[in-house]
């Protein structure tokens, strides 16, 4: 047995499905919190706030990076994480430094998580103040994306240069443990009632060996299957046999978002290079289906790829029905209905990055990081409802809470 059914059969466990990190609508209400959704402009260092209830309007922008000045002397007084930071600004960053990656509020609104590349570290940042609460340096030179387990008690962050997944209580910002993934984690997401944690790893991206003949020189890529309740690796999932036994040995193994239907039998993922979304059922450790999305504006040479990303960015639908698609190096968004494998008329977006469920499951929100926006996609009909203008390079866009009638503490931000 392989795959997530032999770890149900061998642990006596079924697939559950874990509730997202959020009070209901009637909860909120009785706390005084307001449905918002975030977004990270990861080259400014600013959070955009978004009140998604109303047609989608900024209500405020916040400063990510508060301790600037002092991170910075840390760095400047250190030859080799000078060094790195360097690297991060010429590689990843595309020139850039890179602030803001990933973010979560806790939910009572209070504080937001936040984990920044280019400080090595995550932050819980006072929504009320805009001071950093606590701050956990990760292990190694890079934060990246996170995760917050359903009772909001722990984010999971990668740190993407020591192969290593952090755990780490979201009161307290003390560590809650760690496990090793492939070369470079990346997304991680809790499951099956929040006892696992599915780590997906890139490997190296920022090497030029692109051809499709060089692809096994960028490293162990791999999803890594961690269990809370033992403290252990549980399973590893190695897609390059998956992908061979399907015939498509001419496809990258580096995994890029993926997307976990809501009965958690059946994952979608994306990987490096490819124009499409691959299907895998974890009860019978198999690809299924892959659907292939048509060429947009993505260059012919494969060196050209934003840190080998053709396409970075999937949702899935409340019901399991559709997938959003950030086609990036395209241009475009489309959605997929995932009975059939058709998609919708593409729509023209500026480098999509990312793709979140909107708070009333309605829409995808996709962040365009070339136009320096987010786009309301309509989950039915893939048509563009609504677009708002928010920082440099937005990235991630996660839903979360404020307080009600909640106001910036860096007024001098917003728009």
């Amino acid at each position: 047995m392989a795959g997530l059914a032999a770890l149900a059969l061998s642990s006596n466990l079924t697939p559950a499905l874990a509730s997202p990190p959020v009070p209901t609508e009637e909860e909120a209400a009785e706390k005084g919190l307001q449905r918002v959704m975030f977004v990270g402009n990861n080259w400014d260092g600013t959070i955009t706030v978004i009140d998604p209830s109303n047609g989608y309007f900024q209500i405020g922008r916040m400063n990510a990076i508060p301790d600037n000045d002092e991170r910075m002397a840390e760095i400047n007084a250190d030859p080799i994480r000078k060094r790195v930071f360097a690297a991060i600004a010429a590689g990843p960053g595309e020139g850039n430094n890179q602030y803001v990656d990933d973010m979560y509020s806790n939910l009572e609104g209070t504080e937001l998580i936040i984990s920044r590349p280019s400080f090595a570290d995550v932050i819980s940042l006072s929504l009320e103040t805009g001071e950093i609460v606590w701050r956990f340096p990760v292990s190694g030179f890079r934060s990246d994306h996170m995760a917050m387990s359903p009772d909001g008690k722990e984010v999971a962050v990668s740190s993407s240069t020591s192969n290593t997944v952090h755990l780490i209580d979201v009161e307290t910002g003390e560590d809650a443990g760690s496990f090793l993934a492939g070369d470079a984690p990346h997304e991680n997401h809790y499951f099956n009632d929040a006892r696992y944690i599915l780590n997906a790893s890139i490997g190296s991206v920022s090497s030029a060996n692109d051809a499709p003949e060089q692809d096994d020189t960028k490293g162990d890529r791999r999803f890594t299957i961690y269990d809370r309740e033992t403290g252990e690796v549980a399973r590893i999932l190695d897609m390059r046999e998956r992908l061979d036994a399907f015939g498509r040995t001419d496809l990258s193994d580096s995994i890029r978002p993926y997307a976990m239907h809501p009965d958690e039998k059946i994952l979608f993922f994306q990987v490096s290079f490819f124009n499409g979304v691959i299907e895998y059922d974890f009860q019978t450790d198999r690809i299924l289906r892959i659907f292939q999305l048509p060429d947009g504006a993505a260059p012919d040479d494969r060196t050209k790829f934003v840190n080998d990303s053709r396409h970075h960015g999937l949702s899935i639908s409340r019901d399991g029905t559709k997938l959003c698609v950030a086609g990036t190096m395209d241009d475009y968004t489309t959605i997929i209905d995932v009975a059939t494998g058709e998609f919708t008329e593409v729509k023209y977006a500026g480098k999509p990055y990312w793709a979140t469920v909107s708070p009333d499951g309605e829409a995808c929100v996709i962040s365009e990081s070339e136009t320096d926006s987010v786009a309301v996609i309509d989950f039915e009909t893939g048509e563009v409802l609504n677009r708002v203008d928010v920082g440099n390079h937005p990235q991630r866009v996660r839903n979360g809470f404020v307080k009600q009638n909640w106001k910036s503490p860096n007024p001098e931000l917003s728009n």
